[in-house]
């Protein structure tokens, strides 16, 4: 099923009370830095630290009583983990997050203390996919995806909506990965231009949309934006993103550090790697965005205390 805006809509009703609304944010350095009015949409400020509450919100919220009191399982990098762990906390219900041995010792910590059990997995040599499907089946839980399920997709696409409430942005510079939130977001905000961003090296999404079938990345860890390293973009987001997406581009670690640094200092956030790589998009990422109206989403903050003191080094 391919969501549409009035899915977005309803997802909006129903996450009342789980997800909040984070504000929009304005800043002079900012916009003498690209020309540009912009907007920073601070999901770092989201409950959970990130815009994942929002898709985790919905999805288990649309389920029936009777099968979400059989539980959860989600496979994360960190941030979907926290949100399914919390929302499950929320509704009373068990949780287990499949994560990789190796994400930040804050999002692993986090999940625990939302009292979801954590299964770690090699992310190079094993698959998130089999292990989550597997412990499913035996258990009975429901499987809420990452990025690649329709209640996932129209709850992130509520940041969108929200943005839309406020401004009528030309363009949108969106975090993509999975594709999870960048197609969500293009479904809540119709007139603007979606431009993805994704890490060097992982940048699968530009070679999607060039080739118009999905492409995979090679294995292997090649950026410190760790939440935005997952194989291949999404099979539903694809198909959003090929009729919506204006382009993607890739940003290094270093302008995502720089990003961060600037975040720090002149908005006063604190943004991981992966939720200040749209900000490095619009001060380093080479887009002329002069004179236009442009929302960026910072989507996270959940970042452990040796990155973002790497950042400020920076």
């Amino acid at each position: 099923m391919i969501p549409t805006i009035d899915d977005v809509k309803a997802a909006a009703e129903r996450i009342k009370g789980i997800a909040i609304r984070t504000p929009l944010l304005r800043n002079d350095a900012l916009d003498a830095a690209t020309g540009a009015k912009v907007w920073v949409k601070a999901e770092c400020l989201q409950r959970g630290g990130a815009f994942k509450m929002r898709g985790a919100g919905n999805a288990i919220s649309a389920l029936s009583p009777e099968v979400r009191a059989r539980g959860v399982i989600a496979f994360s990098s960190g941030n979907h983990a926290i949100a399914v762990a919390t929302v499950a906390r929320l509704f009373g219900i068990p949780a287990t997050i499949v994560m990789p041995a190796d994400s930040p010792k804050i999002k692993l910590d986090t999940t625990r203390e939302n009292g979801a059990t954590v299964v770690t997995y090699d992310r190079v040599n094993e698959s998130r996919e089999e292990i989550g499907a597997r412990i499913a089946s035996e258990t009975g839980a429901s499987l809420i995806k990452p990025f690649d399920d329709p209640f996932v997709i129209a709850g992130q696409g509520t940041a969108g909506l929200e943005i839309g409430e406020e401004i009528a942005p030309d363009v949108v510079l969106t975090p993509a990965s999975g594709g999870g939130l960048a197609s969500g977001v293009a479904l809540a905000l119709p007139k603007s231009r979606i431009i993805a961003v994704e890490p060097v090296g992982h940048d699968d999404i530009a070679r999607t949309l060039s080739a118009g079938s999905i492409q995979k990345n090679a294995p292997g860890i090649r950026s410190i934006c760790d939440g935005l390293l997952t194989d291949q973009m999404g099979e539903i987001p694809f198909a959003i993103a090929r009729a919506r997406f204006e382009r993607a581009i890739a940003i290094s670690d270093d302008a995502a550090l720089r990003a961060m640094k600037f975040a720090f200092r002149h908005l006063k956030l604190v943004l991981e790697p992966s939720g200040a790589i749209t900000l490095a998009a619009a001060l380093e990422g080479g887009l002329d965005l002069k004179g236009q109206t442009v929302a960026l989403i910072a989507s996270g903050g959940n970042v452990d205390a040796e990155t973002f003191a790497r950042a400020l080094a920076v």
